[in-house]
């Protein structure tokens, strides 16, 4: 465990135990200094202090490498960033079916969506309640989050590292826009222009990255993978310009269809291969 989640880590250790850092430096033979210093994440200690504050805690030092890396793993599984090699492909065509889907659901959602953002921030009138909003708001959350899942299992699949991180980034980005569209009904939204202005750019640099990682694909999902790439990079490239977002908006339908399509042909892809390897077994 890195700075500062072990400095925080030894402070919540040392507080359930009910000791001062006076009392627990008693017991390491090192100074107070020294404890306030990696409690605040100042410096990192050598693993021989380390080994001292957490023996003084009646805490093993396995107890807490153990608890970060699951912790690690848990979260790289849930969003295929680690997958054991031994899965098999039906597994792996699973997985991409809830994708291919989640997109579907995504896409038809979003023209509601769209309609019904546009009406409360250009227009300043809400036409659903809160409650309904933050359901709808949830439910497209969750599906961009399982349709995203799927390019960055197809980047694992074709060993495309740039895909992967990139599809990671658009969750990331998705997971902070979508928490502030339903955090801002009670504490305000900030100007729409700007607001509007910096979701198309940065969704925009991360498209045309995007874009660029799909066509990486076309060696082993030839024409979909060119195609989806370029409706993605120009997509993009037009938000990013914000004065042409517009455009971008009204080409992302065609670009999105085309990502569906090609997570599909991806799922079937490992279909065939499936139905191969046990004809020949």
């Amino acid at each position: 465990m890195k700075q500062p989640a072990l400095g925080l880590k030894i402070s919540e250790l040392r507080k359930s135990k009910g000791l001062t850092q006076e009392e627990l430096v008693e017991q390491c033979n090192i100074s107070v200094r020294t404890i306030q210093r990696i409690e605040a994440g100042e410096v990192m200690p050598r693993s021989y202090t380390v080994k001292t504050i957490l023996s003084a805690l009646d805490y093993d030092l396995e107890k807490i490498q153990t608890e970060s890396s699951t912790a690690t793993k848990e979260f790289k599984k849930l969003f295929l960033l680690e997958i054991d090699d031994q899965k098999n492909a039906n597994f792996l065509t699973r997985q991409l079916s809830i994708a291919w889907i989640s997109g579907i659901v995504y896409f038809l959602l979003g023209f509601g969506e769209f309609a019904i953002d546009y009406l409360r921030y250009a227009q300043d009138e809400m036409i659903i309640n809160n409650i309904v909003y933050i359901l709808l708001k949830l439910v497209i959350l969750t599906s961009v989050l399982l349709f995203t899942r799927g390019f960055i299992l197809t980047g694992k699949i074709f060993k495309n590292y740039l895909l992967r991180i990139t599809a990671f980034i658009v969750v990331f980005i998705n997971c902070i826009f979508y928490a502030y569209d339903i955090l801002s009904l009670y504490f305000g939204t900030f100007d729409t222009e700007v607001l509007m202005g910096a979701e198309a750019v940065t969704f925009g640099i991360i498209g045309i990255l995007f874009g660029i990682s799909v066509l990486r694909l076309k060696n082993g999902l030839g024409t979909i993978a060119t195609v989806t790439g370029i409706f993605e990079i120009v997509t993009y490239s037009l938000l990013v310009t914000i004065v042409l977002s517009f455009l971008g908006m009204f080409v992302l339908t065609p670009t999105i269809i085309l990502e569906i399509i090609l997570l599909y042909k991806v799922s079937e892809m490992l279909k065939e291969k499936q139905t191969e390897m046990n004809q020949n077994s």
